[in-house]
């Protein structure tokens, strides 16, 4: 599979970790749109939401179970902080990788 996040997933690729669990990973985003911008991806692959199933459930709830730790970890959750989905060209996907972008650092425009 050519997908980057499964490589990195696979530990093919480094990263820097944040926050790591059976299901997901969240790594610092090489090309940060925020002082802080974190990507959360699910261990297994899924392309989008589109793409997503009732299987999947599990690991989006743990995206979103392990949010607040992540961002404590990033010291925003005091601040603030982002989260992002794009889905699709259009939305700015770049990784065909179901993935999560926590943004923070400082106030964030529209």
């Amino acid at each position: 599979m050519s997908c980057i996040f499964c490589k990195i997933i696979e530990g093919k690729i480094p990263c820097k970790k944040i926050y790591e669990s059976d299901t997901i990973l969240a790594f610092h985003d090489i090309n940060p749109r925020a002082p802080v911008h974190a990507l959360i991806v699910p261990k297994v692959h899924v392309k989008d939401i589109n793409s997503l199933n009732p299987e999947h459930s599990r690991f989006i709830v743990d995206v979103f179970d392990a949010i607040p730790e992540i961002a404590k970890k990033l010291n925003v959750h005091k601040s603030g902080y982002r989260i992002v989905i794009n889905n699709g060209k259009h939305s700015g996907q770049e990784v065909f990788h179901l993935h999560f972008h926590l943004m923070g650092g400082a106030k964030l425009g529209v």
